[in-house]
Formats: C-alpha cells, sequence, structure tokens
C-alpha cells in the first residue's frame, strides 16, 4: 500500500491551487474541468483539493479548518525556511508563527492558508540512527 495523496476541502478549487502555486512553488498537476477537483506534485504523494460542494453532493459535510483549534498541519520542508516563509508571506499566507530555531535544531514556522489549513515550513531535521 502507498499513501497517495492527502485532499483539502475548500471552497474554491481553482484558488487554492493558485495560492499554493505561488506561496510554496508546487507544480500543479490537473484542475478537473467542473472546478471541484484538483492535484499539485509533491514528490510521491500528491496534494489535493476537493470542493466542499462536491463533498456535499457526496453526502459528507466537510468541517471548517481553524489555525487556532487545529486538528492537523501540512508540511512542506526546505533549506531556507525565512525565504520560503516570506515567499508564502507574500503569496497571501497568514503568518501564525515566525521562523525560530527548535530545541531538537530544526527550525520551524507557521502559516495558515486561504482556506484557514495550518502549514509548516521547516528545515529537515536529523533523525536518530537506528542503532
Amino acid at each position: 500500500m502507498i499513501f497517495r495523496y492527502t485532499i483539502l476541502y475548500v471552497e474554491n478549487v481553482a484558488a487554492s491551487l493558485e495560492f499554493y502555486e505561488r506561496a510554496f512553488g508546487l507544480e500543479r498537476l490537473f484542475l478537473h474541468e467542473s472546478g471541484d477537483y484538483g492535484e499539485l506534485a509533491t514528490g510521491e504523494t500528491k496534494l489535493a483539493f476537493s470542493s466542499r460542494t462536491l463533498m456535499r453532493s457526496l453526502g459528507k459535510e466537510p468541517g471548517q479548518p481553524g489555525l487556532k483549534t487545529p486538528v492537523f498541519e501540512i508540511a512542506f520542508e526546505t533549506s531556507d525556511v525565512a525565504a520560503a516563509l516570506e515567499r508564502a508571506i507574500k503569496a497571501g499566507a497568514t503568518l501564525v508563527q515566525k521562523a525560530r530555531q527548535e530545541a531538537w535544531g530544526q527550525t520551524t514556522s507557521y502559516v495558515g492558508d486561504r482556506d484557514g489549513y495550518l502549514v509548516e515550513i521547516c528545515s529537515p531535521v536529523q533523525l536518530p540512527s537506528a542503532g
């Protein structure tokens, strides 16, 4: 089994795709002609977006994300957290936490996307050895 994609439920799929392209430099794979579904390339796993309208038509009632009470986050790793954070903010992201050095050696920062999802921008972390 492989982890294929994460889907964020949003009001406007095209606008969300455009935001992630500008803010994080992701590449668009496609936007369905209906405008209700799209995907971005992120490596092996895709970041996908589905409209809330489509989800309601499928009998689901998606909740609203919240930056003050997040239930999950997505994270983008980069060697230059400060530059990536600046790019995201210029693209319209909401600053949640400025870049800071963590005790475990990683640099982290947080922003909110246009739909209220929490996004971490972080440096690589040195994992402990297995032995």
